[in-house]
């Protein structure tokens, strides 16, 4: 079935939605701003968040906490009944679960465009689904589309689990594998749907392994550059400097290390063998996204650089996730 350049168009906004909120995320990460809304889905109370503590109840912190605590204690039950009881006792246990930090506009307005684009994110899938079923009805694209926006509903419930639980920190993992999986289908509808990109390419035996590899290795890196990213945040929190977090870094970041040169050593690999044989363009953008993410892993891991490069990393590093999950779609073995 041919489908309209303007749906295609659509489903290409949604997707890059997605980056953006994606994006945001990890600056609310960098800033300390995850708890700029101490409440979800409204921002203090409002759905347009106030500019001065003025504005605010003066016990707006004791409410907020309790408000928090309900949340924690009904998520926690949760936990319980689905065999989880030592992750939920660990959350009752942790003595910065009910914090409040006062307000910080700065930070309160970080937070509240990265809901924003959620916001908006979300009703672009919702908006797809809606017009897939009265202008298309084709059961797999019904089924990607209900999937997506299921994913985005779970995804915007934890996103409150996050703020509740006062950023535990295996919770902002869970978030962005969320956030991940949300993309790959997103990349795979978009696949399926255009005219450009669901021509499959032949490639041999060797390109299709290693591109496969490449794929899971990437989508585990980003898990182990969350957790490194987690312990970052508690070396700081001890009042441990840069200086200091090399010596105590776990297997974690060794893994991580490693695995970004397996990476770059089999897409140069890949690079070497493309440029011999098929000249393929989305291998070529393969390596050079690959490229800038690790120099600006580099640069976080060596260099005392601003947080925005955190960012950078991070955002290359879902680039890169989305170009692999298309060219694992796309690229199929060749006979001989």
């Amino acid at each position: 079935m041919t489908f309209s350049k303007r749906f295609i168009r659509f489903q290409w906004v949604a997707l890059f939605s997605l980056f953006l909120v994606i994006s945001a995320g990890s600056f609310v990460r960098i800033t300390g701003s995850g708890m700029g809304c101490p409440d979800w889905p409204k921002c203090f109370g409002k759905w347009i968040p106030p500019t001065a503590e003025e504005q605010l109840p003066s016990n707006y912190l004791s409410l907020f906490q309790a408000k928090r605590a309900k949340k924690a204690v009904k998520f926690c039950k949760f936990l319980t009944s689905i065999g989880m009881r030592e992750t939920a006792e660990k959350i009752k246990a942790d003595p910065t679960l009910l914090k409040e930090e006062p307000f910080n506009v700065a930070r309160t307005y970080t937070e509240y465009i990265n809901r924003l684009l959620g916001f908006l994110a979300g009703n672009l899938i919702l908006l797809g689904f809606i017009w897939s079923l009265m202008y298309y009805r084709i059961p797999w694209l019904l089924g990607l589309s209900i999937l997506n926006l299921i994913f985005m509903g779970i995804e915007a419930w934890f996103g409150s689990i996050v703020v509740a639980t006062n950023l535990v920190p295996w919770t902002i993992t869970v978030h962005l594998f969320l956030a991940l999986v949300i993309l790959l289908i997103q990349t795979y509808l978009i696949y399926r749907i255009s005219p450009k990109h669901s021509k499959k390419i032949p490639v041999n035996r060797t390109i299709l392994y290693i591109w496969w590899a490449v794929f899971v290795i990437t989508f585990y890196q980003m898990f182990l550059g969350t957790q490194v990213r987690e312990y970052i945040d508690e070396l700081t929190k001890q009042g441990l400097g840069r200086d200091a977090w090399s010596d105590r870094f776990g297997m974690e970041f060794l893994i991580h290390r490693s695995f970004s040169w397996l990476v770059l050593i089999l897409l140069l690999f890949l690079g070497w063998k493309n440029e011999q044989e098929g000249k393929i363009p989305i291998i070529r953008w393969a390596f050079v996204i690959l490229s800038i993410e690790l120099v600006a892993g580099v640069l976080l891991a060596y260099f005392d650089l601003p947080g925005l490069v955190q960012t950078a990393h991070l955002v290359f590093a879902t680039i890169l996730l989305g170009i692999l999950g298309m060219g694992a779609y796309r690229f199929k073995r060749q006979l001989n």
